[in-house]
């Protein structure tokens, strides 16, 4: 099974959830279950309790021509 979190860093990182219920979701995680997380800022022991952390760079996005962000795409 998989889970994704989209941009639950970022809602750590703001406190609207509390970073300690993002390390106990993954503490308490069944085996069997794969976890994504993602969004900037990433506190650092979610860092380190993680398999795999990647860091993208944006190159390009339509925001840079004044494209406003799109529901179903950006959001």
């Amino acid at each position: 099974d998989l889970i994704v979190l989209d941009e639950v860093n970022i809602a750590a990182a703001w406190k609207l959830i509390e970073p300690n219920e993002v390390v106990k979701l993954i503490s308490d995680k069944p085996l069997n279950v794969e976890l994504i997380l993602t969004g900037r800022g990433a506190d650092a022991e979610l860092i380190e309790r993680a398999d795999l952390v990647t860091e993208m760079v944006k190159i390009k996005h339509p925001y840079d021509k004044g494209i406003k962000a799109r529901k179903g795409i950006d959001y």
